[in-house]
């Protein structure tokens, strides 16, 4: 089945692309628009952690596309992509549909990368996905009652062990987050919390190398040792082998094996293969195989098509693979687009870095805001909280979740310990500067006005 040509098809509903989408549709673009994903649920992966944490659930975390788009006048489509015909400009999917578009957006996300490390895709964790989350929140309770009901030491070493495979944000926030959280389960299973042990494996020399996060890299090693068991580093070390039952690596020219149950893999991604697969020229590509784009966001070869996130590259201009770079570029898409459908000039997109932000554990955190100010503790984790709720899609959801948010934070938390002044400094922080929005966007606004003033 073909569909008519005067429509915009937007490939993938990660952050630029349902972003892109939801612009489109609040500056009443004149086109029909198709956003096509295989899950039907948008991840805001960022707090994937506070939803493994049960900090904040599924409805907050991974809501449905339908609903998100509802009375937006996008058509959802969860179909699964199966190949993209640049030159007939049509995109087929799985199902055996065939869209045509007028033009296209892709914004297909990358894909775990295992890089060739025996047992990695087959026993190792990731967790990019809703589903990643599950089933590692699955494993680690089967773990610790197994390991309250063994007897045997080494059995039971094992299961409360795990290993996080990269240092980067990733797998810094998650080793964080499970040391303070796993022990706090073991304990109410009956078990001695201390015995739980978190390893943190890395490849390089430190932490948050090359990283956007990489000003943060000294409050983070402090606050990993600060978590309910301190997490366990093990530098220069490289990950050559992940098994049911342990992980071996090379340090020092040796190999290694760490008894574990539990191997979560954070160590990279890789373009995704309907990005490989495009007719597009080595040299007109990143080493990374991404497809370099222009400033307005286009293909080099095909203006027609807008690409952002982790599917471009703009020549000479970095950018971190970041929620808030991806959330900018669909805004910049959405906007081009609509340049287009009047014939109107297009614009450059403007990508402001605003900072950094890091979940160090459980009601911690860190932030770099502009490398002005830097935040750590409670407060960072408030400062984070904030700024995510600030990007979640649509403004009627985005209200009613920070004010769920801040209710649970201030009253519930340290009202119920008694704790009125907390209470009282915290809403004044939070709240004070919260007028139909948050801290964080009012904080962030403020800073970037004065940036080149000080």
């Amino acid at each position: 089945m073909t569909y008519p040509i005067h429509q915009t098809v937007i490939l993938g509903g990660g952050f630029t692309g349902l972003f892109t989408a939801l612009h489109l549709a609040h500056h009443h673009y004149p086109r029909s628009v198709i956003l096509i994903d295989r899950d039907e649920r948008f991840c805001f992966k960022p707090l994937l952690y506070e939803y493994c944490s049960g900090e904040m659930d599924a409805q907050n975390v991974v809501p449905r596309f339908d609903q998100l788009l509802q009375d937006s006048g996008v058509v959802f489509v969860q179909d699964t992509v199966q190949d993209i015909d640049l030159t007939q400009r049509e995109v087929k999917l799985v199902s055996g549909t065939t869209y045509n578009y007028s033009n296209l957006v892709l914004s297909l996300g990358s894909v775990t990368g295992y890089f060739g490390v025996e047992g990695a895709k087959e026993n190792a964790f990731p967790l990019r996905t809703q589903q990643n989350a599950i089933a590692i929140d699955q494993q680690l309770r089967d773990c610790l009652q197994r390991a309250v009901q063994t007897i045997d030491p080494y059995i039971r070493r094992q299961l409360l062990t795990v290993a996080v495979i990269g240092a980067g944000p990733s797998g810094v926030e998650m080793a964080a987050t499970l040391a303070d959280l796993l022990p706090h389960w073991y304990e109410a299973l009956g078990g001695t919390p201390e015995d739980i042990r978190i390893v943190l494996i890395n490849h390089g020399s430190q932490i948050l190398k090359g990283d956007i996060n990489d000003p943060l890299r000294e409050p983070t090693y402090q606050e990993l040792q600060k978590r309910a068991v301190p997490v366990e580093l093990i530098m220069e070390a490289q990950a050559t082998a992940i098994r049911p039952d342990a992980v071996e690596y090379k340090k020092d020219d040796k190999t290694h094996t760490l008894p574990t149950s539990t191997a979560i893999w954070t160590t990279g991604t890789s373009t995704n293969p309907l990005i490989k697969n495009l007719p597009i020229p080595k040299d007109k590509r990143d080493h990374h195989g991404r497809p370099y784009v222009t400033p307005t966001l286009q293909l080099l070869d095909f203006p027609e098509v807008f690409a952002g996130g982790d599917c471009a590259a703009i020549q000479d201009n970095s950018l971190p693979p970041t929620a808030q770079v991806a959330y900018q570029q669909g805004q910049a898409i959405a906007d081009n687009l609509f340049a287009l459908a009047f014939d109107r000039q297009l614009l450059p997109a403007q990508v402001n870095i605003r900072g950094t932000l890091l979940k160090l554990g459980i009601n911690n955190g860190a932030a770099n805001l502009f490398e002005k100010f830097e935040v750590t503790g409670e407060m960072g984790h408030l400062i984070r909280q904030g700024t995510y709720l600030e990007l979640l899609p649509t403004p009627a959801r985005n209200l009613k979740i920070t004010a769920q948010w801040l209710q649970d934070e201030i009253f519930h938390r340290y009202l119920s310990d008694g704790n009125l002044n907390r209470a009282v400094k915290v809403a004044q922080v939070v709240g004070g500067v919260a007028v139909g929005a948050i801290a964080a966007k009012k904080l962030i606004n403020a800073i970037g006005n004065n940036k080149g003033t000080s």
